[in-house]
């Protein structure tokens, strides 16, 4: 089993940022690609940002394209999301997410394991 936290969520103003990270312990020799997803009240969760077990190759959803950097540290076993220029849209629960392939992708059915979320609210 991989176990996921994450951290890092608050409030803060619009225009401004937030760094959220994911702690991954366990068989973490298991995960590869890993991804951030969010979940607005009344919404279904969708994606925000993925990245390769290497970190070379990331993916991130229109929404935020220009405006979030996703990246990890595989020594710590630690995946963040840089988040620039929040808006009030942006407020929701972020996930982080793991699979186990390399492959990343945009499907929450890709990604065997979840984190708890961590609540980032952004005011206009």
């Amino acid at each position: 089993q991989v176990q996921l936290v994450e951290s890092g969520g608050g409030l803060v103003q619009a225009g401004g940022s937030l760094r959220l990270s994911c702690a991954a312990s366990g068989r973490t020799s298991d995960t590869h690609a890993m991804a951030w997803f969010r979940q607005a009240p009344g919404k279904d969760r969708e994606f925000a940002a993925a990245i390769s077990s290497s970190g070379r190759t990331t993916y991130y959803a229109d929404s935020v394209k220009g405006r979030f950097t996703i990246s990890r540290d595989n020594a710590k076993n630690t995946v963040y999301l840089q988040m620039n220029s929040l808006k009030p849209e942006d407020t929701a629960v972020y996930y982080c997410a793991a699979g186990s392939a390399g492959s990343i992708g945009s499907v929450p059915g890709q990604y065997p394991y979840w984190g708890q979320g961590t609540q980032v609210t952004v005011s206009s």
